[in-house]
């Protein structure tokens, strides 16, 4: 805690005076362009990973970068989810997983989240990428922690065109989803590629957008 103190003392006193308009100007609203979804893990912080600005990014996170299925049955995130789309306007929606993550492993065997009841209710969400996983082995373990990590953010992406304000923004053209694998060990980013169908690397994957900003790859 007390270095979680000592932050703030910094940013106030060090930080904060160089960016005093910048914080003005945020404090009279947001126009965030990402409606970015991940893990709560401590490991990930999306501001320093995307090297984005306060503003720049609508967050939403916990375990297992999850988005529930809509229903009838309000909840934070389709809460969430309606307000960036419908109210805020955002363009592009990323749901980004990562390495070692603690609630795939959860997913893979439910069993051991007995003492972790909601936890476990919760990643109910990310069954369906398991079962992905294991109809193509014939089994799975903690071996496929990085293909339920894959087949999962591809679920969520799934879950996400229920949503009728997705929905809705999708059939214009007006949102465009994308989905991440994030590597702590490496800083690596894997991105879905639609028309081939499989994660690639960040460079490959959005090298049309890399030629666009002059950017070598």
């Amino acid at each position: 805690m007390e270095e979680l103190i000592q932050g703030v003392a910094k940013f106030q006193n060090e930080v904060y005076p160089g960016k005093e308009a910048a914080f003005r100007k945020l404090a009279n609203g947001q126009n965030p362009d990402v409606l970015f979804i991940t893990c709560a893990d401590s490991r990930i912080d999306p501001g320093m990973l995307t090297q984005t600005q306060p503003g720049d990014l609508f967050i939403c996170r916990n375990a297992g970068n999850v988005v529930p299925p809509h229903s009838n049955q309000t909840g934070g995130m389709t809460a969430s989810i309606e307000f960036a789309v419908a109210a805020l306007g955002v363009s592009h929606i990323v749901v980004c997983g990562h390495s070692d993550c603690g609630a795939m492993k959860g997913a893979i065997d439910p069993s051991a989240l007995e003492e972790l009841p909601h936890v476990k209710e919760w990643l109910g969400h990310c069954r369906a990428a398991r079962e992905v996983v294991k109809e193509r082995h014939g089994h799975i373990d903690k071996c496929h922690l990085d293909e339920v990590s894959k087949e999962n953010v591809l679920l969520q992406l799934q879950h996400l065109r229920t949503h009728a304000a997705v929905a809705a923004k999708l059939a214009s053209g007006k949102v465009r989803l994308h989905g991440w694998i994030y590597n702590i060990a490496s800083g690596e980013v894997e991105c879905y590629n639609e028309e081939r169908q499989q994660f690639e690397l960040m460079d490959s994957a959005y090298s049309h957008l890399f030629a666009e900003h002059g950017v070598a790859v």
